[in-house]
C-alpha cells in the first residue's frame, strides 16, 4: 500500500484476505443446486435453495458492512473512486447488452420469424397459421398445433402508463436528492430520497397487480406464444432491476441517515442513481416497443 502526500488516504488500497467470496460462492451454489432440485420433483429442494439465499443475504450483509466500513474510514482514495466508476460503467454496459439481447429477440420475431411461418412455403404445412403480430388472430389460431389458449394482449393503458409516470418522478426526485446532496442539504437529500423508494416500490406493486390482471382476466401466460414469452421476459427481467435498484436506492437513503457521504465523496449514491437512471431509460424503450407497436 502507497499513501499519498497528505498520509491520510491510501493512494491505493489492498484490501486483506477475505472469506466473503468462498462463502457466497457457497450459497450461490446451494441456491442453483435446491432449485433445480425443486423444479425436478425433490421437495427438499425447495429448502435448500431458500437456505442458500439466507446464507447469501447474511453473507452479502458482512460484506457490504466491512465495505462500508473501509469507506468510512478513509481506506478509499483517488484510485480506488476511479475503479469504482469503471466497474460500475462496465456493470451497467454488461446490462445494456442484456436487455439488448432481449429486444433483438423481439424484433427478430415480429420482422422475420412469424412473417416467414406465414410464407407460401409453409403454407402448406401450416395453412391456418396467421403471420400476424402479436401472435394472435381474431377468427384463427396463431398457433398451428392449437397449443395456444386464446388471449387478449397488453395494452398501455392504464396501468404500464401509471408505471412510466411513476418512473420517470422517480428520477426527477433522485435528481433533485443529488443536487441537494451537493449542496450539503441532507435532510432535503433524505426527504427526496425516501420519495424515489417509494416510487419505486409503488411501481413494483403495481407491476405485480398488472401481471395477476394478466393471468387471470386476460389469460395472457408466459406460455401464450411469442407474444407472451418476450411480454414476460421483458418486462420481468425489467421489474426485477427495479426492484433491485430500489433496495440499492434504500441501503443509500438509510447511510445518508447514519451520516455516510459528503458532498464531495458520495459515489455510493451516484452509483446508484446511474443504474436507476439507466433502469428508467429502459423503461421507455420497453413501453414503446412491448405495449405500443
Amino acid at each position: 500500500m502507497s499513501s499519498s502526500a497528505s498520509g491520510t488516504t491510501p493512494y491505493y488500497f489492498v484490501p486483506p484476505p477475505s472469506r466473503h467470496p468462498a462463502m457466497a460462492a457457497f450459497g450461490l451454489f446451494w441456491i442453483f443446486f435446491g432449485a433445480a432440485q425443486w423444479m425436478n420433483g425433490n421437495a427438499w429442494g425447495e429448502y435448500a435453495m431458500f437456505a442458500g439465499l439466507l446464507w447469501l443475504f447474511v453473507i452479502l450483509f458482512q460484506w457490504f458492512r466491512d465495505a462500508i466500513g473501509e469507506s468510512e474510514g478513509g481506506s478509499y482514495g483517488h484510485k480506488v473512486d476511479l475503479s469504482f466508476r469503471w466497474s460500475m460503467s462496465w456493470f451497467i454496459f454488461s446490462e445494456v447488452m442484456f436487455f439488448g439481447a432481449f429486444f433483438t429477440a423481439l424484433w427478430w420475431m415480429r420482422a422475420h420469424s412469424v412473417p416467414a411461418l406465414g410464407s407460401l412455403e409453409n403454407a402448406l404445412l401450416w395453412p391456418d397459421f396467421k403471420a400476424v403480430w402479436p401472435t394472435l388472430a381474431a377468427g384463427a389460431t396463431a398457433s398451428p398445433g392449437g397449443i395456444i389458449e386464446p388471449f387478449t394482449t397488453m395494452t398501455p393503458f392504464w396501468l404500464p402508463t401509471i408505471n412510466t409516470a411513476l418512473l420517470l418522478s422517480s428520477g426527477v426526485t433522485l435528481t433533485i436528492a443529488h443536487h441537494a446532496l451537493r449542496e450539503n442539504h441532507r435532510s432535503r437529500t433524505i426527504a427526496f430520497m425516501w420519495i424515489t423508494v417509494l416510487l419505486g416500490a409503488t411501481f413494483v406493486g403495481v407491476q405485480g397487480y398488472e401481471y395477476f390482471h394478466a393471468y387471470s382476466e386476460l389469460n395472457l401466460k408466459l406460455t401464450s406464444g411469442a407474444y407472451g414469452s418476450t411480454f414476460f421476459m421483458l418486462t420481468g427481467f425489467h421489474g426485477f432491476h427495479v426492484m433491485v435498484g430500489m433496495l440499492m436506492l434504500l441501503f443509500i437513503t438509510l447511510r445518508l441517515q447514519k451520516g455516510h457521504f459528503t458532498p464531495d465523496r458520495h459515489f455510493g449514491f451516484e452509483g446508484a442513481a446511474w443504474y436507476w437512471h439507466f433502469v428508467d431509460v429502459v423503461w421507455l424503450g420497453l413501453y414503446t416497443l412491448v405495449y405500443w407497436l
